[in-house]
């Protein structure tokens, strides 16, 4: 028994040792440490606390029951001032005191002042611990509310994950897309055209797959949904960046990194949804499983 014990435990302490010197395995830990770290930021998704849809004309912020973006919070002044939407552009208009800041620099003034239009104009909007900017989905215009005191930041539990495993990680050839444009759905039921950057093939266990890809700037995107999907992950599907292949086409997937969308954090957040043809015949046992009560 006593030499079974001892070589348990230097069958313990060899794979701990092994695991602390794998450069992929701390790779994948150095990503979920930044995971984290992006969440709890100040433009991460757990200190979202509002998400407020303006109608035409004047709407008025605040913590009043009669407040068109109304934001329900008792120490959140009555109404703070008023979004005055105007076709596709937004001004803002004090109440009085207390005064905000508009892209750092208090504004003053009781005359109204564009924080958003479609020449660029959009604006970062603070009063005391809370932020806000005016955001275009569509045909729909709202106001994204951030607490950067929000509760969840200290009582965010953290994520889980599958064992990390080189399997989930696997070569793929991007081909060049049929059409320039892939129609990607929301959470909202609005339908755009995202451009296309092609279809990744890749193979796991011998059986093909495919996953369509959208172009990010310097990555690709991919929102996919699988067997795990609404069991042992997220409902709607998770989501990946990728690097953008070689000359030849050649990049990787790794579904280690395979992490949950902003919804399955907030109420207050847009998400795409997997595109049909994305939707995978195979459970990837891999990256990030589902968060909280979801």
């Amino acid at each position: 028994m006593k030499k079974l014990f001892i070589l348990t435990s230097l069958i313990f302490v060899f794979t701990i040792g092994k695991a602390q010197n794998d450069p992929y395995l701390q790779s994948i830990n150095d990503w979920h440490k930044a995971r984290i770290n992006y969440l709890k930021a100040p433009e991460g998704w757990l200190n979202l606390e509002g998400l407020f849809w303006l109608h035409q004309g004047v709407n008025s912020f605040g913590s009043s029951s009669k407040a068109d973006a109304k934001y329900e919070q008792p120490t959140f002044p009555s109404v703070l001032g008023y979004f005055i939407l105007q076709g596709d552009s937004v001004q803002w208009k004090n109440e009085g005191a207390p005064l905000i800041s508009i892209n750092n620099t208090t504004y003053r003034n009781q005359s109204p002042i564009t924080v958003f239009n479609n020449n660029g104009v959009n604006s970062v909007m603070d009063y005391t611990h809370y932020s806000w900017v005016v955001i275009k989905r569509e045909d729909k215009i709202g106001i994204r509310f951030r607490n950067y005191q929000a509760p969840l930041l200290k009582t965010f539990p953290g994520l889980t994950y599958f064992p990390i495993s080189t399997k989930w990680r696997v070569k793929a050839k991007l081909e060049k897309p049929i059409q320039d444009f892939i129609m990607i759905s929301n959470i909202l039921g609005q339908t755009t055209a995202q451009k296309s950057a092609g279809t990744l093939h890749f193979s796991i266990d011998g059986k093909e797959y495919t996953l369509d890809a959208t172009n990010e700037g310097a990555s690709l995107f991919i929102a996919f949904a699988d067997l795990t999907t609404g069991e042992t992950t997220y409902g709607s599907g998770r989501y990946m960046d990728l690097e953008k292949p070689d000359a030849e086409g050649n990049t990787y997937i790794d579904f280690n990194k395979a992490y949950n969308p902003p919804c399955a954090f907030t109420a207050f957040a847009t998400c795409p949804l997997p595109p049909k043809q994305n939707r995978l015949s195979i459970a990837i046992l891999a990256g990030e499983k589902k968060y909280g009560h979801h």
